[in-house]
């Protein structure tokens, strides 16, 4: 029978039988304070200290490693490091063997290692997935390597321009629909705050930079984003891990469990998910108000002032006209948080074909083909580095190395095709339209299926 979690486990009845070798989902535990009823980053990343066996340390594979130290000259940055070790309790430390393998194509980090070596781990990996040495995703990476060295740095200056660009068209269509009056505008300036976000999610898996900034313009932060959706749906997409699940249930329930959805939420969902999409950004923000008042920690960092910055503008060039600038801007938030909604749960992986914690798939699946089964890619946006960076397209070579610049991924498609050739993994397309229907038809889909490699 395929394994399950004490406690907790999908609707088995519709499955077809299968082997010792397959699965339902990457853990094997299920997540602690993933049925918190408040979910936040906070007990997501306290949730997987408890589960990780990282033993106060940080895990790479199967062993324990010590980088207080490093944290300060880590080249990415130290709140990448910091996140993933926070005591609570006797426990502390994760599991950051994902995260490892995908920000680090380069062999400078791996050849460090060893200096910061504590002990081997005392219990196996929590996490199901695999980088064996001549499976799918090391093999890429190797490949990708020896490619980025051939290749053309320079289109990464066209993403700084088009995130430049967006931010200063939000601005001036913000002040003009104000001055104005007009709700049209309103609507374009809408439309750039969700094309800016978007861009903007580009620069917040890299290194440290000012343009991971613009992410906060409008209520959402990019700091607790780098947990939930680069460290969680970008490492885990599609499982329990994945926050950019969790969060949404019990209103949208992408997984294909019959008992955790009923059938309001199957086919109610279709009708009032635009309303959940158009609550995104606000809602983001009060949450944190609140986890920061249940749990009396500020939440809060000086960088979580820039969404203020939009109607400071708006009021800078029009003083006179304070009733319209607050309803210009609660306008502008909910119809940016509509659209960046929308675009987002249509992306690419709420797709009946995309592989979902409740279906089969084998036991220890390379890490590098399990993502590729959970997308579904929109396409359309080919060969447009305006639509990839505005509709987070690239979904494929995106997850699996998050870091890299989108502008550089097309000359990585040659490499990346022919190994996912090599190794029967194709890319799987499918159209805007195709994909908005899709999403509805994961939401109401109950039976579980069987990956096919």
């Amino acid at each position: 029978m395929a394994d399950g979690f004490e406690g907790k486990s999908p609707n088995l009845s519709a499955r077809p039988a299968a082997g010792p070798s397959y699965t339902t989902d990457i853990t094997h535990r299920y997540p602690t304070f993933r049925d918190e009823p408040f979910k936040t980053v906070h007990n997501w990343l306290d949730g997987k200290r408890y589960d990780d066996g990282a033993e106060g340390l940080w895990r790479i594979n199967d062993a324990l490693y010590d980088l207080e130290d490093f944290a300060r000259t880590h080249p990415g940055g130290a709140e990448w490091i910091h996140l993933t070790k926070v005591t609570i309790g006797d426990r502390a430390g994760t599991d950051i063997t994902e995260a490892f393998e995908t920000h680090h194509i380069g062999r400078r980090a791996e050849l460090l290692l060893p200096k910061f070596f504590v002990r081997r781990a005392t219990q196996p990996r929590n996490c199901r997935l695999t980088f064996h040495e001549h499976g799918f995703y090391r093999t890429l990476k190797r490949r990708i390597r020896e490619q980025l060295g051939r290749m053309d740095p320079a289109p990464k200056e066209h993403s700084r321009r088009i995130v430049d660009g967006l931010l200063v068209c939000v601005l001036l269509t913000a002040c003009l629909a104000v001055r104005l009056q007009s709700y049209a505008i309103g609507l374009l300036c809408a439309i750039c705050v969700s094309a800016t976000v978007i861009a903007a999610h580009n620069f917040l898996h890299q290194r440290d930079n000012w343009r991971m900034y613009a992410f906060n313009i409008a209520f959402l932060s990019y700091r607790e984003w780098r947990v939930s959706h680069v460290m969680s749906h970008h490492l885990f997409p599609n499982s329990l891990l994945d926050m950019e699940i969790s969060a949404f249930e019990p209103f949208l329930c992408y997984l294909p469990w019959a008992d955790l959805k009923n059938s309001f939420q199957r086919y109610g969902s279709w009708f009032y998910e635009p309303f959940i999409c158009g609550s995104i950004f606000l809602s983001e923000y009060l949450k944190r108000l609140m986890d920061s008042f249940s749990q009396g920690k500020n939440r809060f960092h000086l960088d979580d002032l820039i969404p203020f910055l939009m109607p400071a503008v708006m009021y800078a060039t029009n003083p006179a006209s304070i009733g319209v600038i607050l309803q210009m801007w609660l306008f502008v938030v909910l119809m940016g948080s509509f659209f960046f909604g929308m675009i987002g749960l249509t992306a690419g992986h709420h797709h009946p074909k995309a592989l979902h914690s409740g279906d089969l798939f084998p036991n220890d699946m390379d890490f590098g083909l399990y993502q590729m089964a959970t997308i579904v890619e929109r396409k359309g946006v080919e060969g447009s580095l305006l639509k990839v960076l505005t509709t987070f397209g690239d979904h494929y070579l995106h997850h699996l190395f998050p870091t890299l610049d989108h502008a550089i991924l097309p000359q990585l498609n040659d490499v990346f095709l022919a190994t996912c050739e090599e190794f029967g993994a194709g890319k799987r397309l499918s159209s805007w339209f195709s994909q908005y229907i899709a999403q509805n038809l994961q939401l109401a889909r109950v039976r579980a299926k069987k990956y096919q490699s």
